[in-house]
């Protein structure tokens, strides 16, 4: 099975199409059917390593800002607990706890979900991040990760490349700051050539930038130990700023890269500055 690191963006990217949005479909609609979806999300950011293990995860309605039609979006998808359960033993049960009730399926997953399986007939587990841990011990577990993909699951990780809400420029909806673009770029030919050497970007000068908090960017971690796992690299798709200070970029490891040409372009927008501050948005 594949697996994807995916630039989820602005959370009204579950209600809008847009070139993005279109990647995600056409890729969903490329894979072979999962037995399940690992989801790494950025918004699952706690001090533990934890497992959703319920029947029937909740959609969770992390942000603020939004219109009511995105509140009101449901994805209904069923659990896996038996997921769950190999998940914690190729983790280490000492090291990964069972989450029976306390999470379920934030906007970090289902905003993507919504277009590559709409139909939420698959079912999905989260893995949360530990926010006590490095960049490499998060690498390290994504290469522990790497027998579900022999087992039909498909794992998600979603963040954001460059992640920088305080640099928000509503007047460059497609357009990125010179240093995202140069971090984007320098992140891009790690995960193309040598994914296992991603820890080498956290020296790049503009890395504080794009980075200013770790959430977003660690998932990606996730997939560049996969892929050390599997001995090849990723492959870029749905590449491109937005708002000046986000990233869109995604990577795939195994499986058809999704090419969309044509169709609405740019990624959807956060909601009106003199309402919601953008870092207040939890996006």
């Amino acid at each position: 099975m594949p697996a994807a690191f995916v630039g989820h963006g602005s959370p009204m990217n579950t209600l809008e199409h847009n070139r993005f949005t279109a990647s995600w479909a056409q890729l969903g609609r490329s894979l072979p059917r999962p037995r399940a979806i690992l989801a790494i999300s950025a918004h699952w950011f706690i001090p533990a390593t934890a497992v959703t293990a319920m029947r029937r995860p909740r959609t969770i309605h992390d942000f603020y800002g939004f219109p009511p039609a995105l509140s009101a979006f449901d994805y209904p998808a069923p659990g896996a607990p038996e997921v769950a359960r190999e998940v914690a033993d190729l983790i280490g049960p000492a090291q990964a706890g069972l989450d029976h009730d306390s999470w379920g399926l934030d906007h970090g997953t289902w905003s993507i979900l919504a277009h590559m399986f709409p139909r939420a007939d698959v079912p999905v587990l989260q893995l949360s991040i530990h926010s006590g841990q490095a960049l490499d011990d998060h690498l390290a577990l994504g290469a522990r990760l790497a027998p579900l993909r022999e087992r039909g699951v498909f794992i998600l990780a979603s963040g954001n490349v460059v992640h920088n809400l305080r640099r928000i420029d509503f007047a460059r909806a497609e357009a990125g700051e010179d240093w995202a673009l140069r971090f984007d770029e320098a992140v891009n030919k790690v995960m193309t050539t040598d994914p296992a050497a991603l820890g080498e970007v956290l020296r790049h000068p503009h890395f504080a930038l794009a980075v200013p908090t770790p959430e977003h960017f660690l998932p990606l971690a996730y997939l560049a130990g996969l892929c050390r796992a599997a001995g090849a690299p990723a492959t870029a798709f749905a590449e491109g700023p937005t708002m000046g200070s986000l990233t869109m970029t995604s990577y795939l490891l195994g499986g058809a890269v999704p090419r969309v040409a044509g169709g609405p372009a740019g990624a959807a927008a956060l909601p009106d500055p003199e309402q919601v501050a953008p870092e207040q948005t939890n996006t």
